[in-house]
């Protein structure tokens, strides 16, 4: 098995998407809608045009220019690599056809259970959420189980129990953290439409924006530690100068589709995009 499939144990970093250990599955497995996201549309099961024989994206580069900014901000958390070389023991579905219906149904399953593993394993991190490492540990073991089930037991599984069990415990999780900023500057955004908002400078330690739309948002010079980011909208948002150090629950596809420099602050498990201002 490939170093870089994940393991009970290892870490966030085994949770970060290889293509080069993938069939290219977010390319084929999954629906596209012509926007200004993507520049075609096209069915789940179909492959995208720029997929190449290799499995590699063939405008991988110019993935920007060419209108595709929907593939740069998209993240299978390292669903791609463990359904392409365990659960389908390295069979593509390109020499095993047999096996594509079932590996594309596959691996939106597992892109929902990876990404889970990557909020626990963070939460496990958490010295302010001791008092749940017990919940969170058996969350975090239950769940890597669950990845290791062979395929047809995969496709008919319960996800959205499992999410709603594992989005309780890290809501409990975050309010712990939260908890230890001074009252005063927690701040309840969870879902609130901050489309366009103007955030520069703002204090917003401690804040839940859980769920917060915050696209196209002024968040310059923010100070951001400590808030829950949990599925936060952050798409052509401001973070230039902004500290997202201690953030709660950030990913790379949020990084991704928002827009910063050299002066963002963030947190050592998650890279700088490279579209960003130097």
């Amino acid at each position: 098995m490939p170093d870089n499939i994940p393991r009970p144990g290892a870490g966030r970093a085994a949770l970060r998407a290889d293509c080069a250990n993938c069939f290219g599955l977010c390319c084929v497995a999954l629906t596209l809608t012509r926007s200004a996201d993507f520049a075609i549309s096209k069915d789940a099961g179909k492959p995208c045009r720029n997929l190449q024989e290799d499995f590699r994206c063939g405008i991988h580069a110019e993935l920007r220019t060419q209108g595709f900014p929907g593939c740069t901000v998209y993240d299978c958390f390292g669903a791609g690599q463990r359904v392409s070389r365990e659960t389908f023991d390295g069979h593509d579905w390109r020499r095993a056809p047999q096996t594509a219906q079932q590996m594309f149904q596959v691996f939106p399953v597992m892109r929902q259970l990876h990404e889970l593993l990557w909020y626990l394993t963070e939460a496990l991190s958490l010295q302010a959420a001791c008092s749940l490492q017990g919940e969170i540990r058996g969350a975090l073991d239950a769940t890597e189980r669950l990845t290791h089930l062979p395929a047809d037991t995969l496709t008919d599984l319960d996800v959205a129990t499992h999410r709603d069990h594992v989005a309780a415990l890290l809501l409990r999780t975050s309010e712990l953290v939260r908890a230890t900023v001074p009252r005063r500057k927690q701040r309840d955004h969870r879902g609130a439409d901050l489309v366009g908002a103007r955030l520069k400078g703002a204090d917003l330690r401690g804040a839940d924006l859980r769920g917060a739309y915050l696209i196209a948002a002024d968040l310059t010079g923010a100070d951001l530690r400590l808030a829950d980011l949990i599925g936060a909208d952050f798409r052509d948002a401001q973070l230039s100068g902004a500290d997202l150090t201690g953030s709660l629950f950030l990913t790379q596809a949020q990084l991704n589709a928002a827009r910063g420099d050299a002066a963002t602050r963030l947190p050592p498990s998650l890279d700088r995009p490279a579209h960003w201002g130097r």
